[in-house]
């Protein structure tokens, strides 16, 4: 009764629910979403070295950078790769929108660019604001020394005429707001960027262009066709531009960080978000569909925002939960989540290379066991399986758990830091990748964690592999008397 309450249960999922989620995740918009995010990539992992040379953990060996003017010169190119991926994001979601379209792409990307950065305001405020007073920043020399304090500076411009005093305290406008361009900005990147491309699509193939007669080269012929839907999106973006800022005194990227990206990054952010998405990556896993995909495609454009404002704390060096660190982030799930991959089944290779009596466990271990190192577990999820495994269903699903909740309590507490920003591709083997998007504290989690893992696994393991020793040994003597 057991078995088919389960067959049940698993046609269920396999038949209604599973095609549903597929069916979401396959969406044009999911695509373009999952894919485009993918372009930020390489500047994220090439501003991340830049942003480790000028935070090296060493307090020698940072301060002689600083110091130098490199430290500066460090966080001039992280600024232009890690800390503007909004830019990336607008101008990847729109084009692989209409490249999936057959559109020609680069038009729609650029088109994504140049909206959003029209509905972002042009200004930021006057750095003298924020240093000025008691709790003000002060003025700094060139290696980082406070040479005017807050009360200082506001003491000299208290003495400047009234007129003065309010010039300076005025917005400096005239420039782009890098606050949007980096991980703030992320939610309304993605709103652009499916926005743009759904829109830029649609009217193309309504054919709303500009057709040149065929011996005008294709190359300028292509660039006429784009002007009238960029055109149109630009004038509407414009618009809304125009009536938030003279009727609400805002602009639309504040607006979509206030009302969707604060609140979904709170959610990601929390404890319970933590362990729903340790959960659902293996129980995707366990019905043979890909968790790891479905989970990174919802999750992405949330945790990838909490990774780059650890960053922007780091550069800034102010990396603390009391100044608004946050704990989930994309490492978070990728070098923790996911470590040694889906499942965290370190501790399973363990158990086979070591404990195991069973042939077939032992022959798996040896081809798992590389590829673990490295954050891959395919051969174990299909090959082993854990795929519909009811012997290791219960250590699948709870490590990654167990895990999600350990990490998090531990940097809640403060036993370990913040996450540092620092994006380790998801390759990075455990202890490499937790000293690099942590210090050496994360180092050493990371490995506690492998134990975690071991211990969970262990005994689970060990009546699989009784039972696979039991098999083979009744094999082995039908073979004999045959």
């Amino acid at each position: 009764m057991e078995s088919k309450k389960q067959s049940g249960f698993s046609k269920a999922l396999n038949e209604t629910i599973f095609p549903a989620i597929m069916k979401f995740v396959n969406t044009k918009a999911i695509t373009a979403l999952k894919d485009g995010i993918v372009y930020s990539m390489p500047f994220i992992i090439i501003g991340s070295i830049f942003l480790i040379l000028n935070n090296i953990p060493i307090p020698a060996v940072s301060a002689a950078i600083t110091a130098s003017g490199w430290g500066a010169i460090f966080n001039q190119a992280y600024t232009a790769s890690f800390a503007i991926m909004s830019v990336w994001a607008a101008v990847g979601i729109a084009y692989v929108y209409a490249r999936n379209e057959k559109i020609e792409a680069l038009p729609a990307g650029l088109t994504s660019l140049a909206t959003f950065i029209l509905i972002q305001s042009l200004s930021i405020a006057n750095p003298l604001v924020a240093a000025m007073g008691k709790s003000g920043t002060g003025v700094s020399n060139a290696a980082g020394k406070v040479v005017w304090t807050g009360t200082q500076l506001a003491n000299y411009i208290d003495k400047a005429p009234k007129a003065v005093q309010a010039f300076m305290s005025q917005d400096v406008t005239g420039v782009i707001n890098l606050t949007w361009l980096g991980g703030q900005g992320m939610i309304g990147a993605i709103v652009v960027g499916l926005l743009v491309g759904w829109t830029y699509t649609s009217m193309m193939k309504r054919g709303w262009q500009i057709k040149l007669p065929e011996q005008v080269p294709a190359n300028v012929a292509g660039q006429f066709s784009a002007m009238i839907p960029a055109g149109i999106i630009l004038t509407v973006a414009m618009i809304i531009y125009g009536l938030l800022s003279k009727f609400a005194n805002t602009n639309a990227m504040q607006l979509i960080y206030t009302w969707l990206q604060t609140p979904l990054q709170g959610v990601s952010d929390s404890l319970g978000g933590a362990l729903i998405i340790a959960f659902m990556v293996p129980f995707f896993w366990f019905f043979g569909v890909h968790g790891g995909m479905i989970m990174g495609a919802i999750t992405g454009g949330l945790l990838i925002p909490n990774t780059a404002d650890n960053a922007a704390l780091t550069a800034a060096h102010k990396l603390t939960l009391a100044n608004g660190a946050h704990i989930v982030t994309n490492e978070f799930y990728n070098n923790f989540i996911n470590l040694t991959g889906s499942g965290i089944t370190i501790g399973l290779v363990i158990f086979t290379l070591f404990f195991a009596k069973s042939i077939q466990l032992k022959s798996i271990g040896k081809i798992e066991a590389v590829p673990a190192i490295f954050n891959i577990n395919e051969p174990f999820l299909f090959g082993l399986p854990l795929v519909m495994n009811p012997w290791l269903a219960v250590p699948f699903f709870l490590t990654p758990v167990v895990v999600a909740l350990t990490t998090y309590l531990v940097i809640w507490s403060g036993i370990v830091p913040p996450l540092n920003g620092v994006a380790a591709p998801w390759t990075t083997p455990p202890i490499v990748s937790g000293f690099l998007i942590g210090g050496w504290k994360m180092a050493i989690w990371q490995a506690i964690v492998l134990v975690e893992s071991a211990l969970i696994y262990f005994p689970f393991a060990k009546k699989y592999d009784s039972y696979l020793l039991a098999e083979e040994a009744k094999n082995a003597a039908e073979e004999a008397k045959a």
